[in-house]
């Protein structure tokens, strides 16, 4: 097992996404995961309090993928569209291992039941949202910062959405999406900026 708090949280989350794939989210047991990870059901409660927080930390290796990104050469030099594109393609790809079961866990997240998860889960894109804008060093202030988190959210949830369903090599018909829905607000954010 990898040493260290943060080693003994990941080699936890990687425990209960192994179990999930074997058994199915809603059979996921704890003290499996805790056997799994070599670690007691105590440390389990240390690092995860309920078992929802296992989904969150699921997407916060994602984000950390995300953030990450500026560190690329170059990274700077590239466009607003082509940055955003790399970030949104990084946070996807950083959840593409455990694909199905990330598509389980935001199913568990929005049953009707779980008003409480769903208030978290819209957390959580806000977030996001925020961390994809800030990577990829978008400029914008004002009322035309709100209107472009708000078309950055959508162009993120349908990209995310397409990609938990998408079957082909290396998710290529999501990233065909996201390349189109970022060219359209591209040429919107043109149509929309004033000249001289």
């Amino acid at each position: 097992m990898t040493t260290g708090s943060n080693g003994v949280r990941q080699a936890i989350l990687d425990a209960a996404l192994e179990l999930g794939e074997q058994h199915g989210w809603d059979d996921v047991q704890l003290h499996e995961v805790a056997l799994r990870a070599g670690v007691t059901l105590a440390e389990i409660r240390h690092h995860f309090e309920h078992k929802d927080a296992f989904t969150e930390a699921w997407f916060d290796r994602a984000d950390a993928a995300l953030l990450a990104m500026p560190q690329t050469p170059g990274w700077d030099r590239l466009t607003p569209r082509q940055r955003l594109h790399a970030a949104i393609a990084a946070w996807l790809d950083a959840l593409a291992t455990h694909r199905r079961m990330t598509a389980v866990m935001v199913r568990y997240k929005f049953q009707p039941e779980h008003l409480h998860l769903q208030a978290m889960g819209v957390m959580r894109i806000s977030r996001t949202v925020q961390w994809i804008r800030d990577v990829a060093l978008l400029p914008e202030v004002g009322w035309r910062r709100e209107v472009g988190e708000a078309a950055l959210t959508t162009i993120y949830l349908a990209t995310f959405a397409r990609w938990l369903a998408d079957d082909s090599p290396g998710a290529q018909k999501t990233l065909a999406l996201l390349d189109r829905l970022l060219a359209a607000a591209e040429q919107a954010a043109l149509r929309f900026t004033p000249r001289g």
